[in-house]
């Protein structure tokens, strides 16, 4: 496995990502392997997701974390939450868009694949990440086959021509995301007929798969969403 610093064409000007790929000694086929974008939680693009990216190329795809911040990172929640207020959406979404073009070609069914081609990525998703993964499972729908969030709740969305099987992670202890959203966001994946997932996780708080947060992190609670986000990216992506 070797993760690396990537740019990326977006909206006309290059991006930056995290870029992660399985193996090849080990007898991988990274023209062959299943693409994931991993969108990032309101911190930036820090060490956690990062890690996220070099997990999943472990288990065989080839994963790529756009940096939505473009360099900017904190610990802070106050200067979190200020950064994510200032994301303008129009540039994480070009930025989100131009990260799969370059994923796909990348992480093509076979070498000769190009950007135009219509393999199907999956997105995985922490916190604020998460909302940018499910906006856009519904806004390009036709490139995803698979969601995963991180402790995120959205609700309102209009899930009908969204081609995605979806599994969300939330834990039980959540200021941010409470149990009524949580219900709320379900009902209407389950309403579009969407295959839906939803897991809560005993004792855990907000963040509780970053272990940057010793506060809140949960390794046992982390290990066994990972686990289950494994599996699930991998039967969904050998449709």
């Amino acid at each position: 496995m070797a993760g690396r610093v990537i740019d990326f064409d977006t909206m006309g000007s290059l991006a930056q990502g995290y870029l992660a790929t399985p193996d090849v000694s080990a007898g991988a086929q990274t023209t062959q392997a299943p693409g994931v974008i991993v969108l990032h939680a309101w911190w930036g693009l820090t060490e956690p997701f990062r890690q996220a990216c070099d997990r999943l190329a472990e288990a065989g795809f080839v994963a790529l974390a756009p940096d939505l911040y473009h360099g900017k990172t904190t610990t802070s929640i106050e200067e979190a939450e200020t950064l994510a207020q200032g994301l303008d959406d129009q540039q994480a979404n070009g930025d989100i868009a131009g990260a799969m073009r370059y994923l796909r070609q990348h992480a093509a069914p076979d070498a000769t694949a190009s950007a135009d081609d219509s393999g199907k990525l999956a997105l995985v998703g922490f916190s604020m990440g998460g909302a940018y993964a499910l906006v856009t499972s519904i806004n390009r729908a036709e490139e995803v086959a698979a969601v995963v969030t991180f402790y995120t709740t959205v609700t309102g969305l209009d899930y009908s021509n969204a081609q995605a099987a979806y599994l969300c992670h939330f834990a039980e202890h959540d200021a941010f995301d409470p149990p009524e959203a949580v219900a709320e966001m379900e009902q209407e994946m389950r309403s579009a007929g969407k295959p839906t997932t939803f897991y809560t996780y005993p004792g855990t708080e907000h963040w509780f798969v970053e272990a940057n947060r010793p506060d809140v992190y949960n390794a046992e609670a982390a290990k066994l969403a990972w686990e289950r986000t494994i599996a699930f990216l991998k039967a969904e992506l050998s449709r």
